[in-house]
């Protein structure tokens, strides 16, 4: 098997750490891409647990690698004076877990409109997050989502040449549910991506285990490993689980693992793990 390291959302298999540790260690996971944690948000949670969990994470000899945080999923024309005081904490959080990376977003666009008309918008308060997170020795990477204004190829290079100081992270299952071909979107972006998501979809935009789908996972995770590429997040979302509302807008239809049955959130999680591990052995 190509040599990655290999990362997860692992409260998909637990909203509790504890759970979320069993899950890694059971997978031979290098640690974590962390969002909840005990069922809060890890935006939300307080410096004293971000020190607890770092504890638990390094005796088991796990570590996180970023932060999953919702920071930059508000309406573009949303309250950005207090979405900056919880980058603010999310940035001490970031620190007290020696995370390296902090997932970031580029704000909803209002549903019908042009997101052309909201890219003044979105470059002032994207660059103005940017610039709160210098010097913190944190990287700040954008993902690819559905209905912000970066959710194709062509706008998240835009903010990329924009600002040479925050990388990419890939996931190609977001990018087919909005119509684009993720090797073209690879084409595109490859030089600026930090990170992969492992989360694959089929045409219709129903979300699959890595290999199933039309993201083409095995072309792209050789390419990123060629390059240099040395990490990914396995992203499962083949079931429905805990903090999924606060994640997606409301009323979202969610295509979650259809045509897969998996008796509990722990085996979603363990087919999700080894689906890659599949594609990385036949490399």
């Amino acid at each position: 098997m190509k040599q990655l390291n290999i990362f997860a959302f692992a409260d998909e298999a637990s909203p509790m750490i504890d759970g979320q540790i069993t899950a890694m260690l059971r997978n031979q996971l290098q640690g974590l891409e962390i969002r909840g944690v005990d069922g809060v948000n890890i935006s939300d949670i307080s410096l004293a647990k971000a020190k607890e969990v770092h504890r638990k994470l390094s005796d088991n000899g796990l570590r996180v690698w970023s932060i999953g945080s919702p920071i930059g999923k508000i309406p573009v024309n949303g309250d950005h004076a207090t979405h900056t005081e919880a980058f603010r904490r999310t940035l001490e959080i970031a620190s007290v877990l020696e995370a390296e990376n902090i997932r970031l977003f580029s704000y909803y666009i209002e549903e019908g409109k042009d997101p052309a008309d909201y890219r003044d918008a979105v470059i002032d308060h994207l660059g103005a997050l940017l610039a709160f997170g210098e010097g913190s020795g944190i990287r700040l990477c954008h993902e690819n989502e559905k209905g912000i204004y970066g959710d194709n190829a062509v706008r998240c290079l835009d903010l990329l040449n924009t600002f040479p100081n925050l990388y990419g992270i890939f996931d190609p299952a977001n990018f087919i549910q909005c119509g684009q071909d993720t090797l073209e979107a690879w084409e595109m972006l490859h030089s600026r991506i930090c990170y992969l998501h492992i989360k694959d979809a089929l045409k219709d935009g129903t979300v699959v285990p890595a290999g199933y789908g039309e993201g083409h996972l095995p072309e792209i995770l050789a390419a990123y490993i060629a390059q240099g590429g040395s990490a990914v997040t396995v992203e499962p979302h083949l079931q429905a689980f805990s903090g999924l509302d606060h994640l997606e807008r409301p009323k979202e239809d969610r295509k979650l693992g259809t045509g897969f049955h998996f008796k509990d959130h722990d085996e979603s999680f363990d087919k999700a793990c080894s689906s890659l591990r599949d594609i990385l052995n036949s490399l």
